[in-house]
């Protein structure tokens, strides 16, 4: 059986980003993934103001926007008709802007300096003990692997959600929104680092700026047999064209298009992020949000940022009162300090939820009776101080770590 202070399960974002902290503080961290290579498993490409304010320090900040495309702002358009913006830029932060880029960019940038991932290895179950914390783990060749670690945050993903399901409880729900999606090289007739986000009578369709001057597109998709469905059927790449057509307007755009994918979206909310006092969920393992709005990476990164401190504080006080690195019983002081954490990730994660599921409603195809005036009221509203609401909001400048 191996020993470390800190076991990372899972070497996405969120995890590479806590391990290299942890790292970064003189806190040992050990990484397992079963992917055997670094390929992302989401797509996710936008670094909203609060994550770039956080990452700074580790250097990371500045390795993504070598390479990003920056979004001060958004429009709205409603059946073909721009009503209004939301602007980014005339905030008070720091950066004022969202950051799009790939998210193996994102990885690379915040893995950085931190320990190589153990891979190929599944973990199979996390126990609390009385000396620690036991993870046991088999590799791709079906041989057993075991550790004791004081800590254990579990940074998988959805999937994690299973290694402490009989420890923890939680709400999660499946929405019936479907989506397709897909990146192009190069967009022409596309405004210059502005998000446009269509609605209106047949549903939300939405075109993100990429690097280079690329575009991400989403549409939701008609349910089949309903008012704005395809009635041809077709492809995913062809059903994406035709509402990138029809509701962007876009011909142009839509003859660009040569493959699509499709997506659900779910939301999952843990009541607890902290185990027994020596577990932690972090990302998608504790709060799965939609992605409409993209924020589901930015609070697992937020969790990580905001939590290596709190361990690399713990393992100082440790090392103080008791002379060692792991298996010291926590002091009352730490367990408040993740206490006060995990009520802040907690709320973070439950407005980022209510935002997403806001997203989701307007998204969704709008009565064609109701579509101008509703327009021309949302036109208004962000003509308006009240444009500040959303302003912050898409920006995440509610989560408890803005």
């Amino acid at each position: 059986m191996s020993a470390c202070d800190v076991l990372v399960v899972g070497a996405g974002p969120s995890g590479a980003l806590l391990a290299a902290e942890l790292e970064r503080l003189g806190v040992e961290a050990v990484v397992v993934e079963q992917r055997m290579d670094p390929s992302p498993g989401s797509r996710a490409i936008g670094l909203h103001p609060p994550v770039l304010a956080a990452l700074e320090a580790g250097g990371a900040t500045e390795r993504i926007l070598a390479e990003a495309a920056r979004i001060p702002r958004g429009i709205a358009v409603v059946e073909g008709r721009a009503v209004g913006q939301v602007r980014f830029d005339r905030l008070p932060l720091r950066f004022p802007f969202v950051a799009s880029v790939p998210q193996a960019v994102t990885e690379a940038a915040v893995s950085f300096g931190g320990p190589d991932p153990v891979r190929g290895v599944r973990v199979v179950a996390v126990e609390p003990a009385p000396d620690g914390v036991r993870v046991r783990a088999e590799s791709v060749d079906g041989s057993p692997r075991e550790w004791l670690a004081g800590t254990v945050v579990v940074a998988t993903g959805a999937s994690g959600r299973r290694l402490v399901s009989g420890l923890v409880s939680g709400r999660s729900r499946a929405y019936p929104d479907r989506y397709l999606m897909c990146d192009l090289a190069a967009a022409p007739g596309q405004p210059s680092g502005t998000a446009v986000i269509t609605l209106g009578a047949h549903g939300v369709a939405e075109s993100f700026p990429l690097p280079g001057g690329g575009r991400r597109l989403v549409a939701r998709e008609a349910p089949e047999g309903a008012k704005g469905a395809s009635a041809s059927g077709g492809s995913d790449a062809q059903r994406l064209a035709e509402a990138v057509e029809t509701r962007m307007r876009a011909p142009e755009l839509a003859a660009m298009v040569r493959e699509a994918h499709p997506f659900g979206i779910r939301r999952a909310l843990l009541d607890r992020m902290v185990i027994a006092g020596s577990i932690i969920a972090i990302g998608d393992a504790a709060h799965e949000v939609s992605p409409i709005g993209g924020q589901g990476m930015n609070l697992g990164l937020l969790d990580a940022a905001t939590l290596a401190p709190v361990l690399a504080r713990a393992r100082q006080g440790r090392l103080r009162s008791a002379g060692a690195a792991h298996g010291a019983r926590p002091s009352s002081e730490h367990r408040e300090a993740l206490s006060r954490w995990e009520r802040d990730r907690l709320a973070s994660a439950r407005t980022s939820a209510r935002i997403a599921g806001l997203n989701t409603m307007l998204g969704r195809p709008w009565p064609r009776t109701t579509a101008s005036p509703a327009g021309a009221l949302l036109g208004a509203a962000l003509r308006t101080p009240l444009a500040r609401l959303p302003e912050r909001a898409y920006s995440m400048g509610l989560d408890r770590r803005a």
